[in-house]
């Protein structure tokens, strides 16, 4: 049969090169040639494992190969330059020219179409503004102790242990240069994150790596030593992240080095466990208490919290909370569902999670409703790789961005989608010093500060082209979105926004998630509302 012609013609070839070989020594190296596939055609038909193998030997292994490469093939030379899987040649491109200060300017008219559905656009002004300067800053725990002038474009949290030591380096060394700050990620503040001076945000997760004593419970004198050093700025405490929401993570004992062992805090030889949820804290009010803790113990730094949003009730049982308590986080962080920067089951990747526009929204709507906007600032974080890309998520309610894999694509990072292999082409996202030590600290430290200053530059052009003078002027008026071939929308009209106060006094806006939710909330507790309980109790609704 057509199948085994492959397999056979190997055992033809190479009893012929066995034949010719005795008469002519160079023929041998056909017998190894041919004689070693003979031999893997074999195993193929012997071996149990592989049905594909068993019926196709040797051609089945040209399937394998094929469908390996796959994703470079469909990547370099069959998709388009808008396809986001999951970011667009032309969105990597725009970074890559930024991050190496390259001309940006694109020829002969925009390949987005401008007439689909679901495109965005800024109107621009008549009477344009001029900003002299697009180093763009807003103050972060102003009633603190010592607040912190943030950049309104920031290196988000990645860890050291999911990014290797050189790509730590560079990102905070251009962090330094810029004048931005770099979350640590959980894992914790490494060597390689002081080595620069760059300014940190210190993010602590549910394993309180840097902060732990033996038995993983937080440790207030841990804590104060790393907190109360100058370079960090703030500090983030991680209820959850768009990647994995509610999942927790295990860095294997293989993986535990001895730097990461000391980094974070945790013995060689055991697995390194970051639990699903948090053991200093269960309820909204603890949480807030622990977060009033930890400003006092850093000495009257900004704290905050990062999240994705889940089910609303919870975020508004936190809420709640700070309305009763008067006990209020310096700064929230939304992360949107959009994915991460390392690995994540399937299905929580492509299916658990508020995307970030709704987290946002809802987050802001419900600081709007109970008049605590001004007092807490709100960063976001999904898939920002642009100046537009910001203005959008400045004008749906966040006071600054954070962007993980955009800086990442700054570092050199080509989208190869093997972040949890170990074999990362470019040295960014491996613990193989053979790939790492390749990657050149000095060169791509330049770029991630390049990459930072010439896109706060396109803002500022954006901003001055609308009129406005400042970020904090964007609101979602100024974006408009066509939601049909002769229908365009701003998100204002699209989206429903609270008025300052529409949650006191005992009001609920006419707003679905906040009229299911909203009253049933409890800030003593994370447990779903009871209407929610007896539709878990059956299917008999």
């Amino acid at each position: 049969m057509s199948r085994y012609a492959v397999y056979a013609a190997s055992l033809l070839l190479t009893l012929a090169s066995l034949l010719l070989a005795l008469r002519m020594p160079g023929w041998w190296a056909g017998v190894v040639l041919f004689g070693g596939l003979a031999a893997l055609g074999t195993i193929d038909l012997l071996q149990r494992k592989s049905t594909l193998r068993r019926l196709y030997p040797l051609l089945a292994h040209f399937r394998y190969g094929l469908e390996s490469i796959g994703p470079e093939m469909r990547q370099y030379f069959i998709e388009s330059d808008l396809a986001e899987v999951p970011f667009s040649r032309q969105q990597r491109a725009l970074v890559y020219q930024r991050a190496k200060r390259l001309n940006d300017v694109r020829p002969f008219g925009t390949q987005q179409d401008v007439y689909g559905i679901d495109y965005e656009w800024i109107n621009h002004s008549l009477a344009p503004a001029a900003i002299a300067s697009p180093d763009f800053r807003i103050v972060i725990g102003a009633e603190c102790a010592q607040p912190y002038s943030a950049s309104v474009f920031n290196i988000s949290a990645m860890s050291f242990g999911s990014l290797s030591a050189a790509a730590i380096r560079a990102l905070n060394a251009g962090a330094k240069r810029g004048g931005f700050y770099h979350d640590t990620g959980e894992g914790s503040i490494s060597p390689y994150h002081r080595e620069a001076g760059g300014d940190l945000v210190w993010e602590i997760g549910s394993g309180y790596f840097g902060c732990r004593n033996e038995d993983s419970s937080f440790s207030e004198e841990r804590f104060t030593a790393n907190a109360r050093d100058a370079q960090v700025k703030m500090i983030e405490v991680k209820l959850s992240q768009g990647a994995k929401p509610g999942h927790g993570g295990v860095l294997p004992a293989a993986k535990v080095s001895a730097e990461i062992s000391v980094t974070r805090g945790v013995p060689m030889g055991r697995d390194c466990v970051s639990p699903a949820r948090h053991s200093a804290f269960s309820t909204p009010l603890e949480l807030l208490h622990f977060i009033a803790r930890l400003r006092q113990l850093s000495g009257g730094k900004p704290v905050g919290f990062k999240l994705a949003i889940g089910h609303p009730w919870e975020w508004f049982g936190i809420a709640k909370a700070m309305h009763e308590s008067g006990i209020l986080p310096d700064f929230i962080v939304v992360d949107g569902a959009e994915g991460g920067t390392g690995a994540a089951p399937a299905e929580f990747i492509d299916h658990v999670g508020v995307p970030m526009h709704e987290a946002l929204m809802l987050v802001h709507n419900t600081l709007v409703g109970l008049e605590l906007r001004d007092r807490i600032r709100i960063g976001a974080a999904g898939k920002i790789v642009g100046a537009f890309d910001i203005a959008r998520t400045l004008a749906m309610g966040a006071d600054w961005c954070n962007a993980a894999r955009g800086y990442m694509f700054a570092l050199g990072c080509i989208q190869s989608m093997a972040c949890h292999t170990d074999r990362c082409p470019t040295g960014i996202a491996t613990q193989d010093p053979g790939r790492w030590k390749r990657l050149d600290v000095p060169d791509k430290a330049s770029r991630v500060a390049e990459f930072h200053a010439n896109t706060l530059h396109a803002l500022r052009d954006l901003l001055c082209a609308a009129g406005l003078e400042h970020p904090d002027q964007l609101g979602p008026e100024h974006i408009l979105r066509r939601v049909s071939p002769t229908h365009v929308r701003s998100l204002g009209a699209l989206y429903r926004f609270l008025e300052p106060g529409d949650l006191l006094g005992g009001r609920i806006p006419g707003h679905a998630v906040f009229q299911d939710f909203w009253q049933a909330a409890r800030s003593d507790a994370f447990m779903p509302p009871e209407n929610v309980l007896r539709l878990r109790s059956g299917k008999a609704y």
